[in-house]
């Protein structure tokens, strides 16, 4: 499955509840954890903390309060082994505390019933570096348009599961992760990246966007991963990054797929696109045959009834749950020699409407270094 690369830090793996999320491992008892899906990467030369909450951990506040001679606010824990951690999550409050220590980097404050963010709060904490907001109550109309602008060192924005309508403005330049999957965004407005040169993963997942204007992306220049997963979306949304390498459109009713669809994307490698009503007319036949770059592809749980071309290169091809009848060589190799045959690893075709025994005898010389088929 995909990963974030290009880091040496250590993965805390979370509760993965998206149907197209991979299946992460778990290392946390609280339920209904859901940061979009992808694992927050923790980098411990930098003292980032390992949990991403206290509840569950049989620790009273007392302790915490006992053993740490930093000022911390009343209804928040501040561990003394993450000197600027403040946890205040879960705790039902309705705002933000108003006593926040000017040390916080990292700011825990989902699973609570926040509904607006102001600039007279959180402006002491200028020093912050994660804002956590997963579960709440956040609404377009009660944000203050300058309060995440002057957080210049602010890196990672999750704001999930809240009532977002659309994408806030004025984001800080130096943001590198945004998540904002399951809330109610249909718009992202003009400009709205223009600043955000550094940002690399861009969760919008389970919102309500159907289409994506020419300027909605200017500005995303080092996109890595855009996860658009269970939008409205009825073909692939044109002007998106060509920097991405990672691009999830499960759960959206694509009703074609045309040879340019995925045109001017410099490198993408990973490509998901299952439960999409994909049938195998509308697929017009070179739509993946160019993407040479790509190493996994996911065409799962569709209406398929023929395996589509797909490059030599591709080494992850999943097609289960279609309604494939028949196996052609010719969809992974267009000729056979010692030179010429498909670096496929891992063939999914089970849950379709053909049996081992359908394979023609010369699908052995083609995939001749398949690990693993699945019919």
């Amino acid at each position: 499955m995909a990963d974030l690369a290009g880091r040496t830090v250590l993965a805390l793996f979370l509760c993965v509840c998206a149907a197209s999320a991979p299946a992460w491992a778990l290392t946390t008892t609280i339920e209904d954890l859901d940061y979009g899906g992808v694992p927050l990467w923790i980098n411990r030369m930098l003292g980032e903390p390992s949990v991403l909450t206290l509840q569950g951990r049989a620790i009273d506040s007392a302790w915490y309060r006992a053993n740490n001679p930093q000022a911390c606010p009343l209804l928040c824990d501040c561990p003394i082994q993450w000197p600027t951690a403040v946890y205040c999550d879960h705790r039902a409050l309705g705002e933000i505390p108003d006593d926040l220590p000017a040390r916080t980097q990292y700011l825990f404050l989902q699973g609570n019933n926040i509904s607006s963010l102001s600039s007279s709060v959180l402006a002491n904490i200028t020093a912050l570096r994660w804002l956590i907001l997963d579960h709440n109550q956040l609404q377009n109309n009660k944000l203050d348009q300058t309060v995440l602008q002057n957080m210049t060192r602010l890196r990672y924005l999750f704001a999930n599961h809240n009532r977002l309508t659309s994408v806030p403005r004025h984001l800080p330049a130096g943001l590198r992760q945004l998540r904002l999957a399951h809330n109610h965004i249909s718009t992202i407005g003009p400009g709205t990246f223009q600043n955000l040169r550094n940002l690399t993963l861009l969760l919008l997942q389970d919102n309500r966007l159907q289409t994506i204007t020419q300027e909605d992306f200017t500005g995303l220049v080092s996109l890595n991963l855009l996860d658009l997963s269970g939008n409205r979306f009825s073909s692939v949304p044109r002007h998106l990054s060509p920097s991405v390498q990672q691009l999830y459109l499960s759960n959206n009713s694509l009703t074609e797929l045309r040879e340019d669809s995925f045109a001017g994307f410099l490198g993408l490698k990973y490509l998901r696109l299952s439960r999409c009503g994909l049938r195998s007319p509308r697929l017009q036949p070179q739509v993946f045959f160019n993407l040479t770059s790509l190493v996994e592809l996911d065409l799962s749980y569709n209406k398929l009834s023929t395996v589509p071309v797909v490059p030599t290169t591709l080494q992850y091809l999943y097609l289960e749950a279609n309604e494939i009848q028949e196996f052609h060589v010719t969809s992974f190799c267009r000729e056979v020699g010692p030179l010429s045959y498909s670096r496929m690893r891992i063939l999914r075709l089970d849950g379709n409407k053909m049996s081992y025994h359908q394979l023609p005898p010369e699908w052995v010389f083609c995939l001749r270094v398949l690990h693993h088929i699945y019919i």
